[in-house]
């Protein structure tokens, strides 16, 4: 992974290294810890502020080289803001804003974990500590030439606590989750020559090194299951076809489990329905929910989740050649409903169809997300603050709703309804694979629909936030790896056995 950030935590009483980090409130307040580090440099701090018109808002910053009174060679201050507005997903933000203001050539960094009225309490210091790990990933494996202090950060980063072992206790799993995090970045980030069926495959059979158990479905197998549906849209493409169901069983033993699926397609060009040249160089990232999927595999079984849980995803490339699919076209899906292909560009729901109804019928689970960059047209609706939400399933929704506002990884719920689903009826199979112009986001979801049963299920369009949304105070990378944490926060709070 492309993370070389070193985080440890040590006692307010150490002796700070580097650059020092503090934070105050809106008032120009800080702790007592803080006060003690700054000793006379308080003084400087406040004329600073004055000269800069920083006013302690949350996330502001404040930066003073070679501070007056204190060794550091650079003090950056951070504002928190009101106290008492201060939420924990901000924690997050205050160590992504931290991480921002260093560079490549930053050695040694203190973060003295204080408000102003005491320290941090552990989960926040770990929150802070995540957010700088999250902020300082950088894709950068393929330039060969790297401006100087433009590279990735190498930094050892002290975070001084009140309470260092319950810090590092804390911190633990979070650090895993960050692994996750950057394991799906790195997925969407990869060139789709680097990053086809095979090598994600090959890749997320990696998760075998933290206890996941891993099976590969070849084009052979997929056959024998009947997977119709999936193979149809990478017939096209000389990168054979895979899915990769992945296990680990962190609950009692025979307990139902949960599942997640993601698309995967590793490159679309759109098929015989070919998209136009503008952007397409963007559709290796058309397989961010897989990418996830991985992420957050590996997130619960590196933190020993204590809940058994299925990570299933579709792997395929979309290509023209003269294999290819043709809209007319009529697959057999594994449910043994048949599907007229009217736009081969429609393809991710055909590969989260199968996978789905495997899924479904083999684990019993109690219930299920996918997670797909499925349509330009939750972006037209939700742009690229929210991922699209359709649900059978009231209590699982509100449960996403809730775990999105948490994290920061919002979801927004939009509707499934009889009168959507008749637009994909057709008049010479089962349905179709794409209905009319409008609604393009839900007739999608109600395609899946068909697929789930009665099991509780949600779908996540994530054609927004997983690949080229706007910069973060925790992301600048182009893949942001969305719903790693969304769905490891929905496991913890509401589903895994509690200690």
């Amino acid at each position: 992974m492309s993370d070389a950030v070193k985080v440890g935590f040590v006692p307010f009483s150490a002796a700070s290294r580097g650059i020092l980090v503090v934070f105050c409130d809106d008032a120009l307040k800080f702790g007592a810890a803080t006060r003690k580090a700054l000793g006379s440099a308080a003084d400087t701090v406040k004329r600073a502020a004055a000269a800069n018109q920083f006013k302690g808002k949350s996330g502001a910053s404040l930066d003073i080289l070679a501070p007056e009174g204190i060794k550091a060679p650079r003090l950056i201050v951070i504002g928190l803001g009101k106290p008492s507005a201060l939420k924990e997903k901000d924690f997050l933000k205050f160590g992504g804003v931290t991480s921002g203001k260093l560079n490549a050539a930053s050695d040694a960094v203190t973060i003295i974990a204080e408000l102003p009225d005491g320290a941090m309490q552990p989960d926040q210091a770990a929150a802070v500590a995540a957010g700088v790990r999250l902020r300082a990933y950088k894709f950068d494996r393929y330039k060969t030439k790297k401006k100087d202090g433009n590279g990735a950060l190498r930094s050892d980063v002290s975070i001084a606590v009140a309470d260092v072992a319950a810090a590092r206790k804390a911190f633990a799993p979070e650090s895993h989750v960050v692994d996750g995090v950057i394991i799906a970045r790195e997925l969407v980030n990869e060139p789709p020559n680097v990053l086809f069926p095979i090598e994600f495959a090959r890749r997320a059979s990696q998760l075998k090194k933290v206890g996941v158990n891993v099976e590969v479905l070849d084009v052979k197998a997929m056959t024998k299951l009947g997977m119709g549906a999936l193979l149809g849209v990478g017939q096209g493409s000389t990168q054979p076809s895979r899915t990769v169901i992945m296990r680990w069983n962190g609950g009692k033993k025979g307990e139902q489990p949960v599942a997640f699926i993601g698309k995967g397609v590793c490159f679309d060009t759109g098929g015989i329905s070919i998209k136009g040249a503008a952007s397409m160089e963007d559709m290796k990232g058309d397989m961010g929910g897989a990418a996830c999927v991985v992420g957050l595999m590996h997130a619960l079984a590196a933190r020993k989740a204590r809940i058994n849980v299925v990570g299933a995803i579709g792997l395929v490339e979309n290509m023209p050649d003269g294999n290819a699919q043709r809209p007319g076209d009529i697959v057999t899906s594994m449910s043994g409903q048949t599907i007229e292909i009217i736009n081969t560009d429609a393809e991710g729901r055909l590969v989260l169809a199968d996978v789905l109804w495997h899924v479904n019928k083999k684990f019993k689970p109690k219930f299920m997300v996918d997670l797909a960059t499925l349509t330009g047209a939750i972006m037209v609706a939700l742009g690229t603050e929210h991922a699209g939400l359709f649900s059978n399933d009231d209590e699982l929704s509100e449960r996403l709703s809730k775990a999105g506002l948490e994290t920061g990884e919002k979801v927004w719920r939009l509707p499934l309804g009889p009168e959507y689903d008749k637009l994909m009826d057709s008049q010479f199979a089962d349905m179709k694979n794409a209905g009319a112009r409008y609604g393009g986001s839900i007739t999608a979801a109600q395609f899946l629909q068909r697929f789930v049963d009665d099991t509780p299920w949600a779908h996540l369009d994530i054609a927004g936030t997983a690949m080229g949304a706007p910069k973060t105070e925790i992301n600048h990378s182009w893949g942001s790896g969305y719903g790693v944490r969304l769905l490891d926060r929905l496991v913890s709070e509401y589903y895994e056995a509690k200690k």
